[in-house]
């Protein structure tokens, strides 16, 4: 094998020395994040609706790593069983992520500070000073998710503990610009609080990247989904299997006056379906058949409960498959356990790989 002409020499397998020392610097490089979150591993479990419940949550937190409840929807009553439940299956750290325009917001958030969880992700919109100085008041740590460098510091003044950069590779709701330019922007000015990278990640040797760019971990989700654990439909769990990375598209808006929350998630009959639905809409509009705001309601109506249906129920051609562009290389439905430690090792590889190409580089220049 050759690269540029030159005979390329196979690296020889690593030692137990070099990979103990490869272990320690991964452990200083997320101590921030693991600090901040109480678990051995700085990884986090995207907050899924109807995945991220009890099973998927603390089979994350059991291997070491942080599980993150999904709130969506639910009723705080419903929140306070799933709390309830989850800590049946873990006594390892937790945490929910909350919508913040859920109408119940500040009950939901007095559900979690009842049942005592450290740490609240506040998800889906800018959050209130209001919100923020409740949950700190009471002893918990906030986590937001921020697309800018200026939010960020607008939070971080006004209180939060932690911040989540998500690139557009990231599945479900999205923003628009990747993490490889969120990184740029935000992690080599913003270090008064552990910043955790998201979106498209699904090894460990590229988590060790954002590392050291200054990150504090890095959260997963499309590689959760597909796990052992996630109560997810086999047939949702074989179409991530199947699914390239081109497969994973952002949801069409054809009409800038009717916006379309960018979503994405694998194209399938459904989301072909969308983009004529939304043209008759149109059209029902301009023929002065439905105001404005009727055909607003007909196009977001569409994908009513579509995420259930594909997840939960397994109707993965009419229902909503959310998933990131990482699912491409999402190559077989392994337990949680097996996913992290992988996940760790290919970091440990990683950073022993660096230091062997780091000592011989410094053996060549002594020598020469």
């Amino acid at each position: 094998m050759t690269q540029n002409g030159q005979k390329l020499q196979e690296i020889p397998e690593l030692t137990e020395v070099e990979r103990e020392h490869a272990r320690a610097l991964l452990r200083q490089l997320w101590r921030r994040g693991t600090e901040f979150l109480g678990v051995p591993y700085a990884i986090l479990g995207g907050a899924m609706s109807w995945l991220s419940e009890r099973h998927l949550v603390s089979a994350i937190s059991n291997a070491g790593g942080f599980g993150v409840i999904a709130c969506g929807a639910m009723e705080p009553h419903a929140l306070a069983q799933e709390i309830a439940a989850t800590r049946l299956l873990t006594y390892r750290p937790f945490g929910v992520n909350l919508i913040t325009m859920h109408p119940q917001l500040q009950d939901l958030v007095n559900v979690c500070l009842e049942a005592e969880i450290g740490h609240i992700v506040l998800a889906g919109g800018v959050p209130s000073s209001a919100v923020i100085q409740r949950i700190k008041e009471a002893g918990a740590k906030v986590i937001a998710f921020v697309p800018t460098l200026a939010l960020a510091k607008r939070l971080v003044q006004i209180g939060v503990d932690a911040l989540v950069i998500e690139g557009s590779e990231a599945g479900g709701h999205v923003g628009a610009v990747s993490l490889t330019v969120l990184a740029q922007e935000i992690l080599p000015f913003m270090r008064e609080v552990p910043v955790f990278v998201a979106g498209g990640l699904v090894r460990g040797d590229a988590l060790v990247s954002y590392l050291e760019q200054g990150a504090s971990g890095g959260q997963f989700g499309t590689l959760f989904a597909a796990s052992t654990e996630s109560i997810a439909h086999e047939n949702f769990k074989r179409a991530f299997i199947r699914a390239s990375a081109r497969d994973a598209e952002v949801s069409v808006q054809l009409d800038e006056r009717f916006p379309v929350a960018p979503v994405r998630a694998l194209k399938n009959a459904g989301s072909r379906r969308f983009l004529t639905h939304q043209a008759e809409v149109i059209q029902r509009f301009q023929a002065e058949e439905l105001t404005r705001k009727e055909a607003q309601l007909e196009i977001e109506h569409f994908w009513a409960g579509a995420l259930r249906r594909a997840a939960i129920e397994g109707d993965v051609e009419n229902g909503s498959v959310m998933a990131g562009q990482s699912v491409g290389m999402v190559e077989a439905i392994q337990p949680v356990r097996h996913i992290i430690t992988n996940l760790v090792e290919q970091a440990v590889t990683r950073l022993a790989c660096q230091q062997r190409h780091y000592v011989a580089d410094k053996v060549f220049d002594k020598v020469t």
